[in-house]
């Protein structure tokens, strides 16, 4: 049997102070508290969406602002996804999602290739996120895309309303790393390039 994906990262600064444990192949159980409830409720659909065990404790200066919280939240999540991942022998590495919340639709593509990238078509509605604006609901997804190594593209493709397409970002995310995480049995334990080589470090 092959060890389990799983990583624990833990983050101390003079700002915050963040765990993470992130078990790949789980059956999509959360236990989140970050002291933002936003990014509470966004983490806990990613990880059942994407069927991962996730628990994240974080506290930080929130009487100043939710950024700092927020950004190394996205530190230590992109970094457990590269550390569970090893040397991504096997995975499918690329996937994407397209997933409805009322009048709102995002797509969500990603490559587990080792290059980390990030790119959003259109911006989101300019509405507050509970304790969160877009713009740092952005820039989350932005750090843990450089974090995990990850290409991350998503389309607000439509969406009249922030909760509801930043809701759709995060259950397509889930979905889209739920596949392309995935080992395909073809592959054994090859890596998915042609270089013979990802970057993982």
């Amino acid at each position: 049997m092959s060890a389990p994906r799983q990583a624990h990262i833990q983050r101390e600064t003079g700002e915050t102070s963040v765990t993470v444990s992130l078990v790949l192949d789980g059956s999509g159980q959360a236990e989140i508290d970050t002291g933002i409830g936003a990014l509470d409720h966004v983490l806990a659909l990613f990880a059942r969406h994407g069927l991962f065990d996730l628990v994240v404790r974080a506290r930080g200066d929130l009487h100043i602002d939710p950024h700092h919280t927020t950004e190394d939240v996205a530190i230590c999540l992109g970094q457990a996804l590269r550390e569970a991942l090893g040397e991504r022998r096997g995975i499918r590495r690329m996937a994407d999602v397209a997933v409805a919340m009322d009048e709102s639709l995002a797509h969500v593509a990603v490559d587990l290739g080792g290059r980390g990238y990030y790119v959003q078509r259109e911006p989101f509605v300019p509405q507050p996120f509970g304790q969160l604006d877009t713009d740092l609901v952005r820039h989350f997804l932005e750090t843990l895309a450089h974090e995990a190594r990850m290409n991350l593209h998503l389309v607000t493709l439509y969406g009249s309303n922030a909760h509801h397409q930043v809701e759709a970002v995060f259950k397509a995310l889930g979905r889209a790393l739920d596949a392309a995480t995935q080992i395909d049995p073809r592959l054994g334990q090859q890596l998915p390039t042609t270089k013979g080589y990802i970057e993982t470090g």
